[in-house]
């Protein structure tokens, strides 16, 4: 299994990126051979599975669709749509692939809505995205002009869902590597970098903004969009055990808060772009999930605060410059 990522090595091999096969190809292949999710094989047979159709049409400037104008393989929508749903719970898109509708939990074109005019022009560059769970943004980017564009995110039915929306694109510049950031040298090469939806599960806030700022390039642009609490900046939430019944959330910062921590580990020209509180539109039960979802993490009493009793989810999205 470890050839697919062979498309991968050449590519960069003969890019900007080069340094990194110093370290890459020796982290992926013990990935691959340390005890995998006992669901992963099987999730990639699915993909195996999956009829072929050549992509006509891409759209990646406003979805994230592929079609074509030619037949269809028989029985194409059943059995497409029976191996994706084997992939559960299909969290970010949604996905519309050769007619075929991915309602994914989130609405993460919604997001991209947000942030997309308040980001430097994507033409030519390249960009990573840290913790991009399936990679729906990583389809954007590219529509958005990008160069080439890589995702990390160490969660393997993430990485299989990617490669089954990936099997209809046959895109080779967009790609997912099952890393976390803690994976990756200090490669300061991309001229963009996004973290959306990360920092709140970092148990050290600090090292992870280092740690991304080390991925730019100097001058490159950071995009990080993340839970904040209102207050000074002083103010930064510690949950107790769970927020919105999420275990792994260890500091929930305010605006002004999470401003000062990038000024201390050497970001610049630092702008608080959006703020916006999630809903019950954007965050969402679908068929394609079979889990909770927002609605079952707000106190049925007030929407305005989690089941726990903290202030309810309210996002910021954050530019700023290495």
């Amino acid at each position: 299994m470890t050839d697919i990522f062979n498309n991968f090595y050449a590519q960069i091999a003969q890019n900007k990126l080069s340094h990194w096969l110093e370290s890459l190809p020796k982290q992926l292949n013990h990935w691959h051979s340390s005890n995998l999710h006992g669901e992963y094989k099987q999730w990639m047979k699915n993909i195996d599975l999956l009829p072929p159709v050549e992509p006509e049409t891409l759209n990646l400037s406003t979805s994230v669709s592929v079609s074509t104008t030619q037949s269809l393989p028989p029985g194409f929508d059943k059995k497409t749509t029976h191996h994706l749903m084997q992939l559960k719970p299909w969290r970010k898109g949604p996905y519309h692939l050769h007619g075929i509708d991915v309602d994914t939990e989130w609405r993460s074109d919604f997001k991209w809505d947000r942030l997309a005019p308040h980001i430097s022009d994507l033409t030519d560059r390249y960009v990573l995205d840290v913790g991009c769970g399936s990679g729906y943004h990583l389809w954007r980017m590219k529509g958005a002009g990008a160069k080439f564009v890589v995702g990390i995110d160490p969660t393997q039915l993430f990485f299989a869902q990617f490669m089954a929306v990936q099997h209809f694109m046959q895109e080779p510049s967009v790609n997912l590597l099952p890393l976390g950031i803690d994976d990756l040298p200090p490669l300061k090469s991309f001229d963009t970098v996004f973290s959306m939806g990360v920092l709140y599960h970092r148990k050290s806030p600090m090292d992870f903004l280092q740690q991304l700022k080390a991925q730019l390039v100097k001058g490159g642009e950071l995009i990080l969009e993340t839970l904040i609490i209102e207050g000074d900046e002083n103010t930064v939430l510690v949950p107790d055990d769970r927020y919105a019944k999420m275990r792994n959330v260890w500091f929930i910062p305010s605006a002004k808060a999470l401003e000062g921590w990038l000024k201390k580990v050497g970001f610049s020209n630092i702008r608080l772009v959006n703020i916006d509180q999630t809903t019950l539109d954007e965050q969402r039960k679908t068929d394609w999930i079979d889990t909770e979802s927002l609605e079952d993490f707000l106190d049925p009493n007030d929407p305005n605060k989690t089941i726990e009793g903290y202030p309810a989810p309210l996002r910021a999205i954050f530019v700023a410059n290495a």
